[in-house]
């Protein structure tokens, strides 16, 4: 039986998924829209449309990174193609800790052009939709017109 080779991301890719852990780490999210391509598509685990652009992407990014706490990637897993990406992470909302994925697809530039989150537990789920909720009550209608 033959060992799978390991997958890696394209050196595009790569590149700025460095960008994105390095914006974590510092908390400066100063260039986070430089990250993502223009027709970039956020997939929420709490919103059945997804949320079109690179405003809405960048606003629901730079948010969650408020409602996190004691935010945390354990394990990422590469395409074969090298394209995407996909980060375990674990977190706490609300006292309320929850597990979840962030699948990331990259264009051929190394853009980030679908973001999609999914998270675990239920009482998780529920408070982050809650906690993001509240923070953005006022910007719904951004979010979906991807301004």
């Amino acid at each position: 039986m033959t060992q799978p080779i390991p997958s890696t991301l394209n050196a595009p890719a790569q590149a700025t998924l460095d960008a994105w852990h390095v914006m974590l780490e510092s908390g400066n999210m100063d260039n986070l829209d430089g990250l993502f391509a223009d027709d970039v598509v956020f997939r929420s685990p709490v919103a059945h449309t997804p949320y079109p652009g690179r405003t809405a992407t960048t606003l629901v990014l730079r948010t969650v990174n408020t409602v996190f706490e004691d935010f945390k990637y354990h394990r990422s897993f590469a395409t074969d193609d090298g394209a995407s990406v996909v980060l375990e992470f674990s977190a706490n909302v609300s006292g309320k800790a929850l597990k979840g994925i962030d699948m990331i697809r990259f264009n051929a530039d190394g853009k980030i052009v679908e973001f999609e989150v999914m998270v675990r537990p239920a009482t998780g789920l529920q408070a982050l939709g809650a906690a993001m909720g509240a923070k953005l009550a006022d910007k719904l209608g951004l979010l979906k017109a991807g301004a």
